[in-house]
């Protein structure tokens, strides 16, 4: 095994593109992946979020496929070779950009396609001929039914995040792709974490595959510095407050588990005087590409985001990850914390756990293999409360809290009688009721009477012809009396 770009054997073209890009050394993925690929082997590969595994197959299928390279500008010469499926737009935009760095000196098309945007210019790009199509799920389905993704020549396949995609529901899209494609392939699967699922996947679409593991499944990298402090759900933003500050740090992730929370984590966080931009589902895709770009130029020093971010995303130098709210599932916690700590940086990994949080932190800890010890959290006495100081949605809400403390204090001091009126809880005040209401319904009419319209009702005699077979006409109560 060689540990050096250098010693590859590359193409000339590739050599010059990884040279460029300052890669020397390889990380263990791809020094295990990328010989096994070259070889034209199925590959089932595991490692830790951040240790480079698109180059680990980007590079050798770059490679296989440069005895296709052309200049032709006809189409039926660029047909697709190489799928890479992923889960989210953002990974897909970003491993996309890294294909096109590696072959940016070869002839070789590569585009991407995702949804939430417009399917015209992903048209465009593909009618003009592509070797290696990234996409996901969804939109690229929405392009073979349109007839503008032809599938029958495709080589080489690559799932990449596979255990994300399959916690999102992508399995019968994966499944229906697959169907479009030639059963003699080349097949790579990888990810962070390897579930039953993935091994059962793995082994109905993947044939006599290599598995790599470089390191123990579902472990965290040993750069990033975790802590897990026992925090109250109203002080997490001022625990925030303070470990950036007494850490120096000017950008990091912060995690929260809802679209809705995350919204409202940021426009409060913005308001407390930190440049902050939220990252959710609910955006559009152009808004969450600006924030990324907004995030990686550091013009803001907060991205606020859902799991949709926990993903992939190769965001260089960024010191720190918080878990504003603890995950839900336990695997999302290593793919949160593997944004930051990459290509063996150090970084900082810090969670806050509320009371309602233990069976969550117990599921993590079973998960790393690794025993978690929870810390207080001092914080400074010169420091705002800014939990208190604004309330659950961001309202000021110093008056109650005056008055609160006022009162578990025990000072004589007490807030004047309109600060008392206005913030204790309304008294309702008892009504006198009428007893007539209260009394049972008394009739004065003896039981077996005959109703008075009934008595007063005239009898008309019955009619000379009339058959005794027919029946009068039952007598009803009138609402109205009618004129005589």
């Amino acid at each position: 095994m060689t540990s050096s770009f250098s010693n590859l054997s590359l193409a000339p073209e590739l050599a010059r593109a990884v040279a460029e890009m300052g890669y020397e050394t390889m990380t263990p993925i791809q020094e295990q992946a990328i010989p096994v690929v070259l070889q034209g082997k199925d590959v089932m590969g595991a490692a830790q979020t951040g240790t480079g595994k698109t180059a680990a197959f980007a590079l050798p299928l770059l490679q296989r496929m440069m005895k296709h390279e052309n200049a032709s500008a006809s189409p039926a010469r660029h047909p697709v070779r190489a799928l890479v499926l992923l889960p989210t737009r953002e990974l897909a935009v970003q491993v996309a950009q890294q294909v096109e760095l590696y072959a940016k000196y070869t002839n070789l098309r590569s585009t991407v396609v995702f949804g939430g945007m417009d399917m015209k210019p992903q048209t465009a790009e593909l009618k003009k001929g592509v070797e290696v199509l990234v996409a996901t799920p969804g939109r690229l389905l929405d392009h073979i039914e349109a007839k503008n993704a032809v599938l029958n020549q495709v080589e080489y396949v690559v799932l990449d995040e596979a255990d994300r995609m399959l916690d999102i529901g992508f399995l019968p899209d994966l499944q229906r792709i697959l169907s479009y494609l030639p059963k003699q392939r080349i097949t790579l699967l990888f990810s962070a974490t390897f579930s039953p699922e993935i091994k059962r996947l793995a082994s109905s679409y993947l044939q006599d595959p290599v598995t790599i593991e470089v390191a123990r499944s579902n472990a965290t990298a040993s750069t990033v510095e975790q802590h897990f402090y026992s925090v109250g759900a109203d002080d997490k933003r001022r625990a925030l407050h303070q470990i950036l500050k007494t850490r120096g740090m000017k950008q990091a992730f912060v995690f929260v588990n809802s679209k809705l929370g995350c919204a409202r984590l940021a426009r409060s966080l913005e308001r407390e005087g930190l440049k902050t931009t939220a990252l959710h589902g609910d955006k559009s895709q152009d808004e969450r590409l600006k924030a990324l770009e907004a995030f990686k130029s550091g013009e803001v020093d907060l991205l606020v985001c859902t799991d949709v971010a926990a993903r992939g995303l190769d965001i260089k130098d960024v010191p720190a990850v918080f878990n504003f709210d603890v995950p839900f599932n336990a695997e999302d916690y290593v793919h949160r914390i593997g944004r930051t700590g990459r290509a063996g940086a150090s970084g900082l990994a810090v969670s806050f756990v509320a009371s309602s949080d233990q069976r969550l932190v117990a599921d993590i800890e079973k998960l790393i293999k690794t025993k978690i010890e929870l810390e207080p959290m001092e914080f400074d006495s010169e420091q705002p409360r800014t939990a208190e100081k604004f309330g659950e949605q961001g309202r000021i809400n110093d008056g109650r809290r005056m008055y609160r403390e006022a009162e578990n204090a025990g000072s004589r001091e007490r807030p004047d009688r309109r600060d008392r009126r206005e913030y204790t809880p309304h008294r309702q005040v008892a009504v006198p009721r009428d007893p007539f209401f209260d009394q049972p319904y008394e009739s004065n009419a003896a039981p077996d009477a005959q109703p008075a319209w009934e008595a007063a009702a005239k009898v008309s005699p019955a009619r000379s012809g009339m058959s005794a077979n027919i029946k009068p006409k039952k007598k009803i109560a009138a609402l109205f009396k009618t004129a005589a």
